[in-house]
Order: C-alpha cells, then structure tokens, then sequence
C-alpha cells in the first residue's frame, strides 16, 4: 500500500491546476513551491495505518489459502509420479484418468488462488484511491493558503528547504477528514449484454 505512483500522478494534475485562471497571455507569474513527503503521509495518516493493517491480514489470509489449495495437490502429484515411474513412462487407462483428474484439480486451484489474488489487488488500488481523491484536495488547499502554486512529491526533488514542507499540516487535515477508508473494493461491474441482431424478415417471391 505504500506504493505513492497513484498519487503521485494525482498530485502533479493538482499541482498543474494551482492559479488556473491567473495567469497571464504575456508572462508567467513567478513561482511558489510546496513540498509534500508522500510516502510519509502514506506511512502515517490515520486512515493509512489502519488500511494497511487490513490490507497486510488480508495478504496472510491469501498466502494461508494457497497453501491449503497446494498442499493436498503436492502429495498427489508425487503419488501420481512415482505410479507413472512405475508404470515406465506408458500410464494404462486408470492411471491416464487419474492424471486427467488431477490436472482439473490443479487447474481449479490455480484459478480460485487467481481469483482472491485479483480481489486482493483491487482492494489496494482501492485504497489508495480513496486516500488520493482526499489527499489532492488537502494539498491544493494548504499549498494556497501557504501561497504555492505548485506542489510537489518530496522523493521528486533533490533539495527543497524545511520551510516550503507542507507534509505536517496535510497529515493533520488528512487525519481529520479522512479518518478512515474501505479495503473492500466494490465488485467489478459486468459490461451490458449486447442486444441480438435482428433477423432480416423473410422476403416472399
């Protein structure tokens, strides 16, 4: 959850938007920098630490289910080698159905691990979503209240002076708007089904 690129991004279209009207057809108005550290605020704001402690019981929950989807299909797989060895390579019809059946079975694991791993990622970009869409607003606020018009991501830049840091009172505005988030993400919605081309009407001679 720690990964900033989502806000990152969002941030620079924020940033982009400070002044938006001011400037002027002749010249640029000079510019005034804020800093955020990001990964800090990811680190630390309230809704942050407890999304993360969530997120991190969910990737235990995940790892344990593969384990119990893999650990049966281990000894099976080396049961069915050892018959296959046994068997000189040539598996007679019993043996053949039961590799079949084991293949389907792997495959249905496979598919169920696939399927909560997908479910787990989305409930990360989720996440970060929701801390994005609070977060720019937070900053863009702040930022013109310091008298910025542009803010940027601390990990960004190669020197910036503690005065133009801004990343204590996002946290504390943060904190207090964004108190907590979902991990759960909404269901993926299904496309519309595609009406059936109507049949062209039959023509009579």
């Amino acid at each position: 959850m720690r990964n900033s690129k989502t806000l990152l991004a969002a941030l620079a279209v924020a940033g982009a938007t400070f002044g938006a009207g001011a400037v002027s057809a002749q010249a640029l108005a000079d510019a005034k920098i804020a800093v955020v550290d990001v990964d800090r605020v990811m680190g630390q704001c309230t809704a942050c630490v407890a999304a993360n402690t969530q997120l991190q019981t969910q990737r235990t929950q995940l790892q344990q289910f593969a384990q119990q989807q893999g650990a049966p299909l281990q000894g099976e797989q080396t049961s069915l080698e050892a018959a296959v060895k046994a068997a000189n390579g040539k598996p007679d019809a019993a043996l053949t159905t039961r590799i079949q059946a084991f293949q389907t079975k792997a495959q249905q694991a496979q598919q169920a691990v696939a399927q909560r791993e997908q479910s787990f990622q989305r409930n990360v970009q989720y996440v970060q979503q929701q801390i994005a869409q609070k977060m720019v607003p937070v900053v863009q606020q702040i930022a013109q209240q310091r008298g910025a018009t542009i803010a940027v991501a601390k990990d960004s830049t190669l020197f910036s002076a503690t005065s133009v840091d801004i990343t204590d009172a996002v946290l504390t505005a943060l904190n207090s708007q964004l108190p907590s988030v979902s991990t759960t993400a909404p269901a993926p919605t299904q496309p519309a089904a595609q009406p059936a081309p109507a049949k062209p009407a039959p023509t009579g001679r």
